[in-house]
């Protein structure tokens, strides 16, 4: 890629100068002859040779392969075109009879380098993906002796045995189990689990996860390839490995217009000499077909309307990585959602607030998060935020009891209040006869109770937040004909509820991080051509695995990394946004190359000399002229696409709610 760069930029720099040096630019700029000096020509000739030699060197060194393996394509033509108008500008130069067609040859290369470094950097950087998922390790681990001393050691130096000890907010280095200590982990970038992970003595940590508020020591079981992490990184490598390349139409375009150009080539000059014609004149022929079947609207057909639609797509928060995913993306049928972080929040927060007793909701949100304000616990944050949403002024409790694994106790404005589990209210021979709980629960919801002087006052139930625009998202996709589906590692009633809520028919529940994939891969076994959009680096497989990977650009870099397209806005209906603009995108491609074909089915005869006795001739300059138009007309075409930005910002009407706060007080 740094090397068409190079080349690019110096080619470009010549380029001014052989334009203005050029008879026909001069000619057709009305110059005259105030560009004009003795050896002129000369000039003209040694800078075209710079660019001819140094910015056609790619292309005339890559098509004799393409020749021995006998599949010519785009660098075979471009390399025919090249070398015929340049030698035919030379000979001009040095005595034969025409116009030269440098500036031809110059621009021509321009281009070509430019395509292909365009093209270069929209599939260069598979494998960092592999890269942000070692990251996520840390280099050292902490290990202890068997006099409990402290050692920071390489992690690349742990065995099965060793003894670590994890401080609260480190990393863990490898996997293990739990001996001393008891602490809450975020494995959300491993597992796509939304709540801390509460566990002690005998409970096995990720590597990779991050640990809470406890100190703990862990005993190492997998080092290695053989930790999950690994194993993640392992499925990765061995999706992109599998991932099929589909076939560059427009190299397959070249291809046969290389023939055409070819055998049109040689045949006119072949043709014309046995019809008696002079050499000159058969010689003109044969160049004017060649100048004329040069791929500058079929190089830039597909080049420029990628382009385009990149810089729209970066403008609007939608970043393509992979363009020949994003162009399949056009035949998707299927879309499926993760959940955590894609559909949902990714946080724990209160869903409904169900009233037992005479009160309002605000009054005793307010209870619940004063005895709640002082806690670390991911219930009791959720319960906080929540009231901190609505605006509600939270009082200084006091006395402040925890009730372990069951709930809190406080004083608040002098009344004994407490926030337990239904289960705490069972063991005390108190049963709360409400089918709101049962309903709740059945949801997959952590339902707790709110005590006041002893009395239940009101159900308070936490889940992971569904993102207000969800709704509109899976809307959107129905009427594009694709179809929702979600993807969780949550219990049925979670996947079904939330399911209900936002209107996807299809849910997948009670996945496991490594069964992503798989699940993927079943789908597309069905005929379906599947989307993927996830931000958990647990997803990265299913990404890699998808048709179309979509990656959240909150993410984990992983998951970015390792997807086709990223959405900067945590919105999830930029997914329709990104696959109506892949088809949008397609339809301009598909719309350039027939033009591109088109107008050589029509000039390359007349260049071939079909017109011969109706008093007109195709003259080579004629022919560039003719070819420069069609570049034209294709660049201007690829230019409509901007058109599609309107249609962009329609698919995130400012009207919707954005807004916790505003979404919970309309509902």
């Amino acid at each position: 890629m740094a090397d068409f760069r190079r080349r690019f930029w110096l080619c470009l720099a010549l380029t001014p100068p052989v334009l203005l040096l050029s008879p026909m630019i001069q000619h057709g700029l009305e110059l005259g002859d105030a560009l004009r000096f003795r050896g002129d020509g000369l000039v003209l000739f040694a800078l075209a040779t710079v660019v001819y030699v140094y910015g056609g060197r790619p292309f005339l060194t890559s098509f004799l392969p393409e020749l021995r393996n006998r599949e010519p394509g785009m660098m075979t033509l471009i390399a025919v075109a090249i070398s015929v108008a340049f030698f035919y500008s030379a000979a001009v130069t040095f005595g034969l009879q025409g116009e030269p067609l440098y500036w031809e040859v110059v621009t021509l290369i321009d281009v070509m380098l430019l395509g292909h470094w365009l093209e270069m950097r929209s599939v260069i950087g598979a494998s960092r993906a592999l890269e942000e998922l070692v990251r996520l390790l840390p280099d050292a681990a902490l290990k202890l002796d068997a006099q409990g001393n402290m050692q920071e050691v390489p992690v690349s130096s742990l065995q099965s045995g060793d003894r670590l000890l994890i401080r609260p907010g480190a990393k863990i280095p490898v996997d293990g189990a739990i001996t001393e200590g008891e602490s809450s982990f975020n494995e959300a970038m491993l597992t796509g689990e939304s709540v801390p992970v509460l566990k002690k003595p005998g409970d096995l940590v990720i590597g990779g996860a991050i640990n809470g508020s406890g100190a703990v020591t862990i005993e190492v079981r997998a080092t290695g390839e053989k930790t999950y992490l690994s194993q993640v990184i392992e499925m990765v490598k061995q999706a992109q490995a599998s991932r099929s390349r589909t076939q560059d139409v427009a190299n397959r375009a070249a291809g046969w217009l290389t023939y055409i150009a070819l055998i049109a080539g040689f045949g006119s000059l072949g043709f014309w000499l046995l019809a008696g014609q002079p050499y000159e004149f058969a010689v003109e022929r044969m160049v004017t077909v060649m100048v004329i079947a040069c791929p500058h609207a079929l190089g830039l057909a597909v080049p420029l309307v990628v382009a385009v639609s990149t810089t729209l797509s970066a403008g609007n928060g939608l970043l393509i990585r992979e363009r020949a995913a994003f162009e399949r993306a056009r035949d998707l049928t299927a879309a499926v959602f993760d959940k955590t972080g894609t559909l949902t929040e990714g946080r724990f927060g209160v869903s409904d607030i169900a009233v037992l007793a005479n009160g309002n909701e605000a009054e005793e949100l307010r209870f619940a998060a004063s005895a709640e304000s002082q806690s670390e616990h991911p219930i009791a944050q959720g319960i906080v935020a929540a009231a901190k949403e609505r605006g509600i002024a939270v009082p200084r409790p006091a006395n402040v009891r925890d009730i372990t694994g069951e709930g809190i106790v406080a004083v608040v404005e002098g009344q004994e209040v407490g926030v337990v589990s239904p289960g705490y209210l069972i063991r005390l021979g108190r049963i709360i006869d409400d089918p709101r709980l049962r309903e709740l629960q059945a949801q997959g919801k952590s339902v707790v109770v709110l005590l006041r002087a002893g009395e239940p006052r009101a159900l308070f139930a936490l889940a992971d937040i569904v993102r207000p625009e969800s709704r509109e998202a899976v809307a959107q996709l129905k009427k594009l004909g694709i179809s929702p589906i979600m993807l969780t590692g949550d219990a049925e009633g979670v996947a079904k509820a939330v399911s209900a809520e936002l209107g996807i028919d299809e849910y997948i529940a009670e996945v496991l991080p490594d069964q992503k994939a798989a699940k993927i891969k079943q789908l597309r076994d069905r005929g379906l051509r599947v989307a993927m959009i996830g931000d958990g680096i647990n997803d990265a497989p299913a990404l890699v695995e998808a048709d179309l990977g979509v990656a959240i650009g909150a993410g984990t870099d992983v998951a970015v990394e390792s997807a086709d397209v990223v959405l900067v806005r945590n919105d999830p209906r930029d997914v329709a946004a990104i696959l109506g603009l892949s088809r949008a995108t397609y339809a301009k491609i598909v719309q350039n190359l027939i033009w591109a074909t088109a107008y050589n089915a029509v000039a390359i005869p007349m260049a071939a000399g079909i017109t011969f006795g109706t008093g007109f001739m195709m003259t080579p300059a004629l022919g560039a002229g003719l070819m420069s138009a069609s570049t034209i007309i294709v660049a201007i075409n690829a230019q409509l696409l901007r058109f599609y930005r309107k249609k962009i910002e329609l698919t995130r009407p400012p009207a919707l709610m954005t807004t916790r706060a505003s979404y919970v007080k309309a509902r």
